[in-house]
């Protein structure tokens, strides 16, 4: 009987032979059952070992002789334990495959009539994006609100077939990863892909269909470099191929096709935003709030966590209604009845990509609030779909003004951050005027980075040198106040004006 209790020296003993596999067997290439051997009779020191594929023939027929030679047994003796033992084995491989496929099948939860009549009963409640932006929060998501639900409607837009995605953005060490990780815990297990460490081909190496309608987290994408161009492709055209060579079993040289299906969702995680301009336009760029009140609320939050204070249940609960209501949504066409009547303010910077990102984060509302729509059939495909409402623009505009404010900035968001600080900072010490070094000082700002942001804000001609030279320095003062607020308005008036023309349109 085969004794496979020690996975890399399994033991087959007869009343003649006694056999070690060494190193146990491969699961792959089923057509060879290739092996170290290591037989002995019973209590002699006298050991034959030998590699031998014990499907082959001729190899066995060989190996039988050798055995008879060296250990004095008869052929036929030798024969049938080999014949026995490659039966035991094979045998035995099967039960490894079966219990490898059941080990790595995908995992999925099928809710229980329970669970989903109470993702069903959430899905249909007033209010639903409030709602569940509150229960975001009560899983342990702090602060970051609209971040937050933007993050979660992208992620849940991976279920459609124009998945949106994201990259979340700020200095190092204010919570990117962290915001990233813990909205994407409220995401079903079986939905989503967490990459750590990529190489240049990682993509290329899933099977065919594995990524399809799936959210693909990355933690650092300044580590991520390589994959760059492939994630770029399979965001643009929904699949990448790849041409590789490949000799097969005969040694004959094939050109095969490697390719993987999309669309999936993909959010990731850097503190570079002017690397991944490529990038950053196929993205939504959320900007992680480094304010005085958010690092308040984090520490507040860990204290209360250390102190015990933290219900950890309702947590859970929270994550757990939500995952189930993501698994309850079912893959369903959206049209939208005023995409035509909707527009981009003038200022947006490359305003063909940030109108598609518009129209799909419109769609993403109504897809998620699906079960407050009645289901319409086209009348020439019979095909089942669902109509976007004003409210869903609405709610749209609120999330994505600042999207929107962001794509129409001449200025990075670290520099915009400045930009800001720095207008503070002299309205607070009721300042015109200020140096470099005195800036440095006050906000606090890595030299190489100040200098980078001054030089930036000169260009957009936001400030000048007032006065001084490059011997002594210069003294700056501030052009334009009120650059950002101007564009936000007319931003906001805008996207107001639009909804005001559709509700006095629908309701003539």
């Amino acid at each position: 009987m085969l004794n496979t209790s020690n996975p890399n020296n399994y033991e087959y003993i007869t009343k003649h032979l006694e056999i070690h596999i060494l190193g146990g067997i491969k699961l792959n290439k089923l057509e060879s059952l290739r092996v170290t051997l290591s037989i002995q009779k019973p209590k002699q020191h006298n050991v034959l070992r030998h590699s031998i594929d014990l499907y082959n023939d001729n190899q066995i027929e060989k190996f039988t002789r050798k055995i008879a030679e060296r250990l004095e047994i008869g052929t036929s003796v030798a024969r049938r334990t080999l014949q026995d033992l490659t039966k035991e084995l094979e045998n035995y491989r099967f039960l490894l495959i079966d219990q490898y496929e059941k080990e790595n099948q995908p995992y999925y939860k099928e809710l229980n009539a329970t669970e989903e009549k109470q993702a069903v009963a959430f899905l249909k409640k007033p209010n639903l994006l409030k709602r569940t932006n509150e229960l975001i929060g009560k899983s342990g998501v702090i602060g970051e609100e609209h971040n937050r639900q933007t993050m979660f409607l992208i992620f849940t837009s991976r279920k459609t077939n124009n998945p949106l995605h994201c990259i979340s953005l700020g200095s190092s060490g204010v919570g990117k990863t962290h915001l990233q990780s813990k909205v994407s815990e409220l995401i079903p297990e079986e939905d989503k892909v967490e990459i750590t460490v990529l190489s240049a081909n990682a993509f290329y190496y899933f099977n065919r269909t594995e990524l399809q309608h799936k959210l693909i987290l990355i933690e650092d994408l300044d580590g991520a470099e390589s994959v760059l161009y492939p994630l770029r492709e399979l965001q643009s055209k929904k699949r990448i191929t790849k041409t590789v060579v490949h000799k097969d079993t005969k040694g004959t040289t094939k050109t095969i096709h490697l390719t993987v299906e999309g669309p999936v969702s993909v959010a990731g995680c850097t503190t570079q935003e002017s690397i991944y301009e490529d990038n950053s336009n196929r993205n939504f760029l959320l900007y992680i709030d480094e304010s005085e009140e958010q690092d308040q609320r984090i520490m507040d939050y860990q204290r209360l966590i250390s102190a015990g204070k933290i219900n950890d249940d309702e947590e859970h609960a929270s994550r757990v209604l939500l995952q189930n209501v993501q698994r309850t949504l079912k893959p369903i066409r959206v049209i939208n009845p005023y995409a035509e009547h909707l527009e981009l303010p003038k200022s947006v910077f490359k305003p063909r990509r940030t109108n598609s990102h518009y129209l799909q984060f419109i769609e993403a509302i109504t897809f998620y609030k699906q079960y407050q729509r009645e289901k319409q059939y086209d009348t020439e495909t019979g095909e089942e779909y669902i109509e976007t409402t004003i409210e869903d623009i609405e709610e749209a505009n609120e999330l994505i003004q600042e999207v929107l404010l962001r794509k129409s900035d001449l200025l990075n968001g670290a520099c915009r951050q400045f930009f800001e600080n720095l207008k503070a900072y002299l309205k607070k010490e009721n300042q015109t005027t200020f140096t470099n070094a005195e800036i440095r000082r006050a906000l606090r700002v890595n030299p190489s980075n100040q200098k980078r942001y001054m030089l930036q804000l000169q260009l957009a001609e936001l400030i000048q040198k007032a006065k001084g030279n490059k011997r002594k320095g210069y003294v700056y003062e501030i052009v334009n106040y009120d650059d950002y607020e101007t564009t936000n308005k007319q931003i906001k008036d805008l996207l107001q004006s639009i909804i005001d023309r559709l509700r006095s349109s629908n309701g003539s």
